[in-house]
Order: C-alpha cells, then structure tokens, then sequence
C-alpha cells in the first residue's frame, strides 16, 4: 500500500511538469519530445520501485521504419516501451485523446497519429493517413489487442495495424511484454512489486504482401509474444 501511495503522490504532479513542458520542448523537434518522454517513462519506473530486463534489442531495425507489435497487460507497459525500446517512435492512438485538455497537445506536439474509429470512412482515412506517415520513415507502435487484458493472458489480435503494415510494406516487429500485469492489473489502482520482462524478436517482412496475407502475417507475429509469455526466454539485459 505504501508502493502505491507514494507513487502517485510524485507520477501526479511529475506527469503534469512533463505535459507542461511537452509543448516547449517541441518548438526543438519531434524527437526531442519523444526523448523527454523517456525520461519520464524511466523516471516513473524507479518511482514505482520497479526494474525491466530487455532482451533482443539488436533486433531493431536501424535502416528503415517498422510497425512494433506489443501485447498490452497494464498501463505500465506505456512506461516500460518508453525506457526500454532504444530508437524514435510513435503511438497510434484513438482520436477521442487529442481533445483532451493538455493531454491532448502533448500528445499531438509529440507526433501521435490519430485514429478515427466513429465509422468506416473516417477509420479508411486514418488508416491511409498513418500508412503514409509510416513510408515516409516514421516507426510506430501499435497494441494489437485493442486495450488491456483483462487476466494478464494474450487475447485476439485485431487486424487493423496489420494491415496498415502491408499498405506501408514496412516490417513488423514483434514486441512481448511479461510481468506487467502482476504490477497493476486492469481495474486496479494497486502498484504491487515485480520485474518486467521486454523481448524483441527479428523483424518479419510484408515487402510484396497483399491483404490477402494479413492472417497469416498476425499469426507469425502472435506466435512468439505467445511463446514469450509461455515462459520462453533468451539472453537478457538490464536498462532500467
């Protein structure tokens, strides 16, 4: 109780000094707020008490953009993508956060891409707004599973970022969180202590995939975030 007490008592007010300062930090670049946004991600990690081990960071590709595909089981898997995956990217998410006071400038001097789901043209025209963000060199980070898990297990994927990453014909990256769930549960507010694990698994190729190859391409890349959760593991490297 005490673990959860006081990290709020200092995520509140910090998250709010990094909102407020988002916005400035911009007028530098894009990447400089994304840089600050590690910082915070790190920053709120030690605050919560807790350490994540990376493995399979050689595996980014540093040439070209790419989709990375992560599993969601908390809200600190938001934290630990920030102080754990080296390399500039972008979130996609819902269009409804950027009219959010404050929250949504920053978000949106940071780069998100918005995604309008209130019906199928509006959703065609995000999708075909981000694939172009994507070619143009921009790498993304896309929650297949569409929110949290509600028992820590993996759920369906939806195919929406897969499809995204055959328009862009970029590679997708496989991205496995564990142990994120047992830190704070969805519906919970509690902040219990733990390790949490991050594996990179080698980019999958879409170059020359059609929408027909969608499937198959969710399947490839659910197997090993599956396999990771089963227990499997590789060599391992502490960051945080």
């Amino acid at each position: 109780m005490l673990r959860t007490l006081f990290f709020y008592l200092t995520f509140l007010p910090w998250t709010l000094i990094v909102l407020l300062l988002a916005p400035l930090i911009s007028l530098l670049s894009e990447n400089a707020v994304h840089n600050w946004g590690g910082v915070w991600g790190r920053s709120c990690l030690r605050l919560a008490g807790l350490r994540i081990k990376v493995r399979g960071s050689q595996h980014i590709p540093r040439d070209r953009a790419a989709i990375y595909i992560a599993n969601h089981q908390s809200n600190f898997d938001i934290l630990t993508l920030y102080a754990g995956l080296p390399l500039q990217f972008r979130w996609l998410a819902k269009k409804e956060l950027f009219d959010v006071p404050l929250f949504g400038l920053g978000i949106k001097r940071c780069g998100y891409i918005p995604i309008d789901r209130s019906d199928r043209r509006k959703a065609m025209h995000s999708m075909n707004a981000a694939v172009q963000r994507i070619k143009s060199g921009t790498s993304v980070i896309i929650f297949p599973e569409g929110t949290r898990s509600p028992d820590g297990k993996l759920q369906e994927f939806k195919k929406g970022g897969f499809l995204i990453a055959v328009k862009a014909q970029v590679p997708v990256v496989p991205v496995a969180i564990k142990g994120s769930y047992k830190v704070m549960a969805k519906n919970s507010l509690r902040i219990h202590s733990g390790e949490i694990e991050m594996e990179i698994f080698p980019p999958i190729e879409t170059q020359g995939l059609k929408n027909a190859d969608t499937d198959n391409l969710l399947k490839q890349v659910r197997e090993p975030i599956a396999a990771m959760l089963e227990g499997v593991k590789t060599d391992e490297k502490n960051v945080a």
